[in-house]
């Protein structure tokens, strides 16, 4: 049990670590599209996010796939961006994201690259530990911690759309920006 922990509580620091805020605003960035009424798509897009880095960190802890660092480092501000800019070119005028397969499915591939981020730490912190209860822990506390941001992330919908009667399609291209242009930032700042 103290194993299962200890990775548990490393998948859920992963992701609500501050220090991991490149996987925050990618979270924060693919629910942006989903009005409240959506909460069901948005739990099944983080889960496809999840199932994605998954399958990335099974395939790489058993060496099937190499991870060369500095490109996934490059290519996770490069999966904010185009999902900050699928969310404002998929909004339709009815007010909500067009085609929710599509970004169900850019979930999946994008926490396949996601996935990689994680391999390496997973890898250390594995030793040679069996990789099923590991691998489960660890992915239990990413979904749970991006559960929890996800709570927080609707909280703050619900005050913006509710309370103060905000437009869903401001809300989508703000947080949609602004994901774009700290991600932009990122990547503008590992190029010089």
């Amino acid at each position: 049990m103290d194993n299962f922990l200890t990775f548990f509580t490393n998948g859920w620091h992963h992701i609500v670590d501050i220090k991991a805020y490149d996987h925050l605003l990618f979270v924060v960035t693919l629910c942006a599209a989903f009005k409240l009424k959506q909460w069901k798509q948005i739990l099944i897009i983080v889960t496809a996010f999840t199932i994605g880095h998954s399958l990335t960190l099974i395939i790489s802890s058993l060496d099937y796939v190499p991870s060369n660092p500095e490109i996934v480092e490059l290519l996770i501000p490069i999966t904010i961006m185009f999902t900050a800019m699928s969310n404002v070119i998929n909004y339709k005028k009815e007010g909500k994201f067009s085609n929710k397969n599509i970004k169900y499915a850019i979930a999946l591939i994008f926490g396949l690259i996601h996935g990689l981020a994680f391999a390496s730490g997973f890898k250390i912190m594995m030793f040679n530990s069996d990789i099923i209860i590991p691998l489960f822990a660890f992915n239990l506390g990413i979904e749970v911690g991006q559960l929890f941001i996800v709570a927080i992330f609707t909280i703050i919908l619900f005050l913006y759309s509710r309370i103060l009667n905000g437009e869903h399609s401001k809300w989508n291209t703000f947080i949609s920006g602004a994901g774009f242009g700290i991600a932009a930032t990122i990547l503008i700042g590992m190029l010089t």
